[in-house]
């Protein structure tokens, strides 16, 4: 199906219930080398380049997310250079511990997990000339293992990320990949970039290899309920497209709640994506 969200839209923040606010503030800033922005007791929000990134919002009666269920796989923080990640690297082996490092062919990523089990990337992009695509149009990710030793050698020492990092995509674990994308591509109207057989999805707004990604890898079955993710958000360019966002939505009898400058809805799994205009 053509895309019927903006190709202008793009990935906000993310919102993180955790039940030790303290220890997860400190590793976002400490190891992902995110800045702290604001914090008042219960809520702390992060960023890069004063452009908040990431909210943590304290519940220390959040019972720990279940094996069953649904909700985050990774937050994927997307850095402007390699030597960023290279910094990344650094802070991560000299602080924490690396569960991963990854060459997709479009991007050199990093992967780790935050102290209360959240998934978390860190990763640049390769030049969009470079990235392998089919005879459709959809890119072809792969997972190849990424040279640590060179990697290294590009740092700089950097204790932050650079001014310019965002939010590249959020990667989801849902119970159906049929129901996700019923959500997700029927309705919110993303595109499919690629698709790993019948277990996985990639999905985004315009040709970048994936703003969401979708995967029933670990037979999740349950909706979200417990700490984990809290919600998602997509920015959207301006009214008219917050506005036809919110009709598709009530076309196919999804219940939707109006924020000030937006609306929050929530797919099947009861992951809640809020929808923000940006002006």
């Amino acid at each position: 199906m053509e895309s019927t969200i903006s190709p202008e839209t793009t990935v906000g923040r993310v919102a993180l219930r955790v039940n030790d606010l303290d220890r997860v503030r400190r590793f976002y800033e400490t190891v992902v080398g995110l800045e702290r922005l604001r914090e008042d007791g219960e809520t702390a929000v992060l960023g890069a380049g004063g452009v908040p990134l990431l909210e943590l919002v304290a519940d220390a009666d959040a019972p720990v997310r279940r094996r069953t269920e649904t909700g985050l796989f990774h937050t994927a923080f997307l850095v402007p250079s390699r030597s960023a990640v290279a910094d990344a690297l650094v802070r991560i082996e000299n602080n924490w511990e690396l569960s991963g490092a990854s060459d997709h062919r479009v991007s050199e990523a990093l992967y780790l997990t935050d102290p209360e089990g959240n998934g978390v990337e860190i990763y640049r992009d390769r030049p969009r000339e470079e990235w392998p695509v089919d005879e459709d149009g959809r890119v072809r990710m792969e997972t190849l293992p990424l040279g640590t030793d060179e990697l290294r050698e590009r740092g700089t020492n950097a204790e932050t990320v650079p001014s310019g990092t965002v939010v590249g995509h959020v990667h989801l674990e849902v119970s159906s990949l049929s129901a996700a994308r019923e959500f997700y591509v029927e309705t919110l109207g993303t595109r499919i970039r690629q698709r790993f057989g019948p277990s996985a999805l990639f999905l985004a707004a315009d040709d970048y290899h994936h703003h969401i990604g979708l995967n029933t890898w670990n037979d999740r079955t349950e909706p979200t309920a417990g700490r984990g993710l809290l919600w998602f958000e997509l920015v959207v360019p301006d009214r008219a497209a917050l506005d036809e966002a919110r009709q598709r939505f009530a076309a196919r009898g999804v219940e939707t709640t109006s924020r000030e400058n937006g609306f929050d809805v929530s797919d099947s799994d009861a992951i809640s994506l809020r929808l923000t205009v940006n002006d």
